[in-house]
């Protein structure tokens, strides 16, 4: 399922899981650099993203790729594609 997951038109992120407490769903956090319009430094946004991951296979602290799905919850919007580093 995957592979059809990574060929989506919905948009790809990629962040840090900083939760797995909830059964099936994962919390991960996007980070962005924004250029600010005024000062034209960059700064860091953060965002949080609830995901589902079907096999609770992903840990805190690993590196993740989400892709945009359909609504599975009230706030799951996003679907799990594949673990690109474990935390160690």
């Amino acid at each position: 399922m995957s592979e059809a997951l990574e060929k989506r038109k919905g948009r790809t992120l990629t962040g840090i899981v900083v939760s797995d407490k909830s059964d099936k769903t994962i919390v991960v956090r996007v980070q962005t650099l924004v250029k600010h319009p005024l000062f034209k430094k960059y700064v860091r946004r953060r965002k949080k993203f609830t995901a589902h991951d079907p096999m609770n296979e992903c840990g805190i602290g690993d590196k993740v790729k989400i892709v945009e799905y359909r609504p599975l919850s009230h706030n799951k919007r996003w679907h799990l594609v594949s673990i690109i580093e474990k935390a160690v």
